[in-house]
């Protein structure tokens, strides 16, 4: 009965390193629908912000687009994306560069 040879199996190439040290952010983007001060309330109530900083944040939002509010571990970030969209706000994590 004839026996297979063995197979050499090479190991895949991924170009996409992930470096698990680095932290992870989280961004809260502009939108057409949520009031400014409903904005700063939501960063108040889940981040413990001040008004004053909560505000700043927010305004970086409305005049850029975009802020990050938050930064640390994948699983953090995951968390804190999913509260801030139970509260309405578009929200997403990149890894930090």
């Amino acid at each position: 009965m004839p026996t297979a040879a063995p197979v050499e199996i090479k190991e895949p190439e991924t170009t996409e390193v992930t470096d698990v040290a680095r932290p992870w952010k989280v961004i809260v983007w502009n939108d057409p629908i949520n009031l400014m001060s409903y904005v700063t309330f939501v960063l108040q109530k889940l981040f413990g912000y001040s008004k004053q900083k909560a505000h700043k944040l927010m305004m970086d939002v409305h005049t850029t687009g975009k802020a990050v509010v938050s930064s640390g571990s994948r699983e953090k970030a995951e968390l804190d994306v999913f509260r801030l969209h139970e509260h309405g706000l578009w929200a997403t994590m990149e890894q930090d560069t």
